[in-house]
This record gives C-alpha cells, structure tokens and sequence, in this order.
C-alpha cells in the first residue's frame, strides 16, 4: 500500500523534472505490469506519460512466459506460425498499455501518452520491407497513440520519410552519431512536406528521435582505460554527454531554420530528441547520471524501472543542464578524437551492434515462443 507521504515525496524530483520540459517514459513493458495495474500506478504515481518497447524488452517479458500462458494455449489451438504469434501477442501488450495512457493522449493533444513498438530488427537494413511492417504495425495495434519504432540505418532513413508521410508517428531508434542525427532530422521533414502534399493534418503526426546516450560511454571510456593515461583517464564519463548535448543543439538548429518554419506554419509538430539508454553501465557512475545531466526542454528521456526509482529517491534536478553546455561538449569530444579514439568508428560499431543485439533478442524471443507452443502440442512451423 502506498501512502500519501510516499507519494509526494516520490513525485517532487519527477515533477520537477517534468516542470522543466522533460517528457518521462518508461522504457519497459510486460503482461504482468499491464494486468497487475503496475503500470497504471507508474502513470498515476511517478509522472510517467509514455512507454518505450523494443526486441530485447519483449524478449525478457514473452520469454519468461509469465502473463502468457492463456493467449499462448490459444494461439497454439489456431496453430499459427511462430512469428504470428509474437506479432500477436507484442501488439496485444502495446495496445492494452496505449489504452492506459490514453487519457494522457488526450490530454497532451497527441504529444505523450505514446507507447512505441519496434519492426522487426531482422528487416533494418531493407528500406520496403520496414515500410511495408511499420504499415502493418500501425494497423495491428490500432490506436492513434502508438508510435512506430523505426532504425536510423541507412535504410531506415527513406521508410522514416514515407512512413511520416503516410501520417503515422513514429520513433526513430539506435541514433549514436550528430551526423546520422541530423539526417533523421532531414528524413523527418520530408516526410511532413510529403505528407502536407497528400492533404495530411500535420498536427496529427508526432515523432521522436531516440538518441542512446550510456553505450557511448560505455565503449569509449573502455577505449580511454586501454590508454591508462592521466589524460584519457580523466575523459571518462564525458563523450556520452558531450554527444547528447550536441544532439540537442542541432535540433535547435534544424527547429529554428526556414524549412521548419514553412512547416510550423501548417501546424506541424517537432520531433523531440529522446534520451535512450539512460541506465548507467558503469556502477561508479551516479545511477541519475544521464538524467540528472540532460535536463532541457522539449526532449523525453525514457527510463528502465531502476532508473525512474532512483531519479524518484535521490535525483538532483536542478534546471536546464544542456544548452549552457555546448562549448564544453565539443571539446570534449575533440580531446578524446585528439587521443586516437576515432569518433566517427565508435558510433558505426555502436550502430551495427545495436541492430545486432536487437536481432539477437528476437530470435530467441521466437526460439521461446517455438517452444511453448510445441509444448502445447504444436510444433510452431
């Protein structure tokens, strides 16, 4: 039973975060805190207005089986194909949670209350065929509160442009570089000026471009260790910040420019910079690391359970911590490129893994789904 005291005092550093324009999501999503009310209470009790969903996440939610066990029975009596089933069963969860968050849909005009679903992982680097999933998805689940999660692989740029152009919301995933960052930005704006020439009410399209903040650090301060040098040592803990803070002045750019005016001036939303992977890698780093440190407004920082509860108990919110900053991040980023670490390698290896791991993820998430349904008695061809 949580009390009332709990409650405030829970809800002060989150409101407080919420007050200076960050948008708090959740990055999680199972049967289990659906049909418990878990979820339900985050929103009620924690300021959370959105949820983020991705391979790995439904992987630990459906391979646990927990939650499952009646729709698996049932899916496994209409002996579907295995894939079927996954596809049943992650939209089933995204639009049970986007019907919680509805109210706050309603109330933001479309800005949160988002819960976002990802196309396959194994479809990342063919631009038709993740067009041709994001349509299906968006259909699937049904509900004007959904978001498509789409990868900013190079082929994921051309589907991102149609996809918004067809009016449907989208998320753009695994963003590790300013470079690729900025052709989001570019794939984002032609796709509302394609949709504005199909007739589209631009104010219906929303987007949001995650960009992965702890693995920057988590492979680059990796790097400055195996430099061992007073220099490359006291670099570490920096790259990821300094990279997300130049993320965000490039979105100033690109939001402030005449393109986007033209734009604005039919209606059109902003697509807001998204903190991912904000749960820190290395256990010396403040757990509120990466959201104590990225505060600016107009931006979402989706967070992992721990994450929220720590940010809830002991963040240090203490206004905007990321426009004040550019200078510092740029020369940050130039003293670890001065020291051999090439910037430009690190964020192609995070971006290849990151689609690696997330393929990963859902052939076991179809490897444990395969072997449920054949313990019903169906072999899950």
């Amino acid at each position: 039973m949580i009390t009332v005291t709990e409650v405030t005092a829970t809800a002060g550093t989150l409101k407080r975060l919420s007050d200076e324009g960050v948008s708090i999501w959740l990055d999680d999503l199972s049967r289990k805190r659906i049909e418990s009310g878990n979820l339900a209470e985050l929103v009620d009790t924690k300021n959370v207005v959105g949820v983020t969903t991705n391979p790995s996440i439904f992987q630990a939610a459906i391979g646990s089986g927990e939650g499952y066990e009646e729709q698996l029975a049932d899916l496994a009596v209409r002996k579907v194909t295995v894939e079927e089933a996954v596809r049943m069963m992650t939209t089933a969860d995204v639009r049970a949670a986007a019907d919680i968050l509805r109210p706050v849909y309603e109330a933001t005009g479309g800005r949160d209350g988002r819960v976002s679903i990802e196309v396959d992982p194994r479809l990342a680097h063919n631009t038709a065929a993740t067009i041709a999933e994001a349509r299906q998805l968006s259909w699937l689940v049904d509900r004007p509160n959904v978001m498509i999660k789409i990868p900013a692989t190079k082929a994921g740029l051309p589907a991102i442009t149609e996809v918004i152009g067809q009016g449907i919301s989208v998320n753009v995933t695994l963003i590790f570089s300013l470079e690729r960052y900025r052709e989001v930005m570019d794939a984002y704006l032609a796709g509302l000026e394609k949709a504005r020439a199909a007739g589209i009410d631009l104010a219906t399209i929303h987007s949001v471009a995650s960009f992965f903040v702890s693995r920057v650090d988590s492979e680059i301060d990796k790097r400055l260790t195996a430099l061992a040098t007073d220099e490359a040592l006291a670099l570490k803990g920096k790259a990821a910040l300094a990279n997300a803070r130049l993320a965000y002045q490039a979105y100033e750019e690109v939001f402030s420019g005449d393109r986007w005016t033209a734009l604005a001036g039919a209606k059109a939303n902003k697509q807001r910079p998204l903190w991912a992977s904000t749960g820190v890698k290395d256990p010396s780093y403040k757990d509120t690391l990466y959201v104590d440190e990225l505060v600016a407004p107009g931006t979402v920082n989706t967070m992992p359970e721990a994450t929220l509860n720590a940010t809830a108990d002991h963040g240090d919110i203490h206004g905007d911590t990321v426009t004040g900053g550019y200078a510092q991040a740029r020369a940050d980023l130039d003293a670890v490129e001065r020291l051999g670490i090439s910037y430009d390698t690190v964020v192609k290896q995070l971006e290849d893994e990151g689609v690696a791991k997330f393929e990963v993820a859902w052939q076991d998430l179809l490897g444990a789904v395969a072997k449920s349904l054949s313990g019903k008695g169906v072999d899950g061809e």
